[in-house]
């Protein structure tokens, strides 16, 4: 099969490039390259044979109809956005530009392509757009989404990206484009931009520097280690029929306070501080961020039973193996970084997301 993965220089884009590429696929990487975008995780596949890359943006109409034309792909796998809460915040126009408009490009190229084809390939023809679990807003201490829960955002990334969700099942029920939506909860593991929460932890501990936890500290994320998740996105390009929506989620609810005290544990173990003196001792809490959602939860119940699904690595397993990697890969993370400092989002030095 021939995959257009659009995003596929980012965290779970790249985890999905080498997951089609294992299984036998030719994957056509369409990426920008901004800030997020780490051409140094498209490394180790650079010289795949089934392996290609074009540097565009999935605004350019001109450019995603070219890519159409020249690679002619049996699906799309379509994970490019703007995704960091606190920059959404201070900017909200470009994540309405690339989460909104980007895709309503994209779906326009995809259809203009998929009404060209004929037989097997028309049939077979998915458009696969990757959504977050945050489109549904906050959760109470009871309860989980599932692909029933209505839609509630509460900051202009969520508001983006739902309305991109809004779009791509517009494009399937008018215009009858096979189509299929993921909504996961938050990922984590190798590879991963430093302002996200974990690696943030892993390399402001090493550091020295202190360890921010918005508010109390107490909401909860479900986690999900993204090579778990590159294989539902995978499984689901395979086999899923159009129309359909899945949750995918990792069944393993934290606190944010629950993930940096982890972080700094394994981090005691793997690479102590040279005054004996635990990682913890670095955690201080700051302001809360406005809007901040109390509590994500997914019901993956849906893949469970079409697909057969479930994730493979425990949390526990996982962030070891994921502090281990940002410990030996210095030369991937070290250049996003300024002055030895974790580049962080923009509204203040402490910024994260979850």
């Amino acid at each position: 099969m021939r995959t257009l993965l659009t995003g596929g220089a980012g965290f779970i884009g790249s985890a999905l490039v080498r997951e089609l590429l294992a299984r036998g696929d030719e994957v056509l990487v369409v990426d920008k390259l901004t800030y997020a975008g780490v051409e140094a995780s498209l490394d180790e596949v650079a010289l795949h044979p089934g392996f290609r890359f074009l540097k565009a943006d999935i605004c350019d109409a001109s450019a995603m109809a070219g890519a159409f034309h020249d690679f002619q792909p049996d699906r799309v796998a379509h994970l490019a956005a703007e995704t960091h809460v606190d920059r959404s915040i201070d900017g909200p126009a470009v994540f309405i530009q690339t989460n909104v408009v980007g895709t309503q490009v994209l779906l326009d190229q995809a259809l203009a392509y998929w009404r060209g084809l004929t037989g097997a390939a028309r049939d077979g023809f998915r458009f696969l757009h990757v959504s977050t679990d945050e489109v549904f807003g906050s959760l109470g201490a009871e309860g989980r989404f599932d692909e029933t829960t209505p839609y509630d955002p509460r900051s202009p990334y969520s508001a983006s990206k739902a309305a991109s969700d809004h779009l791509v099942r517009a494009w399937g029920q008018t215009f009858g484009l096979p189509v299929l939506i993921s909504n996961c909860s938050n990922n984590y593991g190798p590879r991963q931009f430093p302002e996200k929460l974990i690696p943030t932890l892993i390399l402001r501990a090493l550091s020295g520097e202190s360890l921010p936890i918005y508010g109390d500290g107490l909401n909860v994320r479900d986690w999900l280690f993204v090579e778990d998740h590159a294989r539902a996105l995978a499984l689901m390009l395979q086999v899923a029929e159009p129309g359909r929506t899945y949750c995918v989620g990792g069944n393993a609810e934290r606190t944010n306070l629950q993930i940096a005290e982890r972080v700094c544990e394994a981090l005691d173990h793997l690479q102590p501080r040279s005054d004996g003196f635990s990682y913890q001792t670095q955690i201080v809490f700051v302001e809360d961020r406005p809007g901040h959602d109390r509590r994500y939860a997914i019901d993956a119940g849906r893949i469970a039973q079409d697909h057969a699904w479930r994730p493979r690595i425990d949390f526990d397993t996982g962030l070891r193996h994921t502090v281990i990697w940002y410990l030996e890969h210095s030369d991937w993370w070290r250049p996003l970084t300024k002055d030895g400092m974790v580049r962080m989002g923009t509204r203040d030095s402490l910024s994260f997301r979850e």
